[in-house]
């Protein structure tokens, strides 16, 4: 039986008609055969509540399209985009605003809105032209915009969106505050790549912190660091830390949120020459990743084997299949698995994070 508010055609949810159990259960069978190698380091699926398995997603992006008179916010299925705008996966505050936004929009010959997106507090319009105009937004608009629980309304124009949602140029902020506060009490912007459920999140970052146990006068190498949640948690336990991440929006935020740490943007791959002076002083190194679905850069894995060489790494992965092809190649160079967590952060979905624990071999 689905939700209330839960489309029959939309493909977002695969798992939508199971239960938590067999939900679980399913997602932990996927990753013994996709990590059959280390199965005896899989431990129990981490997971929350079953009240918290609803309202919980804050960070979403959905296609837009003027559809029969009106706006309609959903996911497409094949060529039909089916509007979801009571997901009951969806937080209270997302479904607040895209209610709000499908009577305030102006109708779509005069703005191209393809896409909305949400980080937290955080709303994006992402128009497909270099400028429009914004007499819509009016007084009226701003005051029933001030009654929910948000705190920066931009409108991104970028003509060419769509595999690539963002663009450097074209952002404007028509209400509000640039950042807003996660929470962990850090900075972020409104393209800030952010995990889902921070309860589950902290939890897995606490399981890190223990096995790493970083001490004053080593060094944690964080790739892929974000706006610096991570790089935080390193600095609090008195390690010196690296941080790499591609985005400028996430740097410059990480900088606030991480002020002690050495910062480096760019892809990994092209600041390896940087890591590698860097890191030549500690005697204990050791490294933190948590990569996109492609995994990490060959040009990265093969640096940290055969230069870096940490003593401990926690790798946290979104895909079964780029974190099996990575580990074959750790161990492969001296590195033995030692836990295998998976996280439940995409309730009623068939996607599973997972924590792996490594420490390389001494001998």
């Amino acid at each position: 039986m689905l939700q209330p508010g839960c489309e029959p055609r939309c493909p977002g949810c695969a798992h939508r008609h199971l239960t938590a159990t067999a939900s679980q259960q399913q997602k932990y069978d996927w990753l013994a055969t996709r990590l059959a190698p280390w199965h005896d380091s899989l431990q129990p699926l981490q997971s929350v509540p079953a009240t918290q398995r609803w309202n919980y997603r804050d960070k979403l992006c959905l296609s837009v399209r003027w559809q029969n008179n009106h706006w309609n916010f959903g996911l497409w299925r094949g060529d039909e985009l089916i509007p979801i705008p009571d997901c009951p996966v969806h937080s209270a505050r997302a479904r607040a605003v895209i209610q709000l936004l499908s009577t305030i929009l102006p109708a779509s010959d005069n703005f191209p809105l393809a896409y909305y997106v949400q980080a937290g507090r955080q709303i994006t319009l992402i128009v497909k032209a270099k400028s429009v105009a914004t007499d819509w937004f009016d007084e009226n608009a701003r005051q029933q915009l001030a009654k929910l629980d948000i705190d920066g309304f931009w409108l991104h124009c970028h003509p060419s969106a769509g595999h690539v949602l963002f663009h450097k140029n074209g952002w404007h902020l028509l209400w509000g505050t640039p950042r807003s506060k996660d929470t962990f009490g850090l900075s972020y912007g409104p393209s800030a790549f952010q995990q889902l459920l921070p309860v589950l999140y902290a939890r897995s970052l606490a399981q890190a912190a223990r096995y790493l146990d970083p001490q004053p006068g080593d060094l944690v190498l964080d790739l892929y660091c974000g706006y610096g949640v991570s790089l935080n948690r390193w600095l609090a336990c008195g390690a010196q830390a690296i941080g790499v991440e591609l985005s400028g929006e996430a740097v410059d935020c990480a900088r606030d949120n991480a002020p002690q740490a050495r910062l480096l943007r760019g892809k990994c791959s092209q600041r390896l020459p940087q890591l590698q002076v860097l890191a030549a002083p500690y005697d204990r190194c050791l490294l933190y990743v948590n990569p996109p679905r492609t995994g990490l850069e060959p040009a990265v894995l093969e640096w940290l084997c055969r230069s870096y060489q940490a003593r401990r790494i926690a790798y946290l992965s979104c895909s079964a299949g780029t974190l099996r092809r990575d580990l074959e190649t750790l161990c492969d160079h001296g590195y033995r698995v030692q836990h295998i967590t998976p996280y439940d952060f995409f309730p009623q979905t068939y996607h599973v994070e997972t924590l792996v624990l490594c420490e390389r071999d001494p001998h």
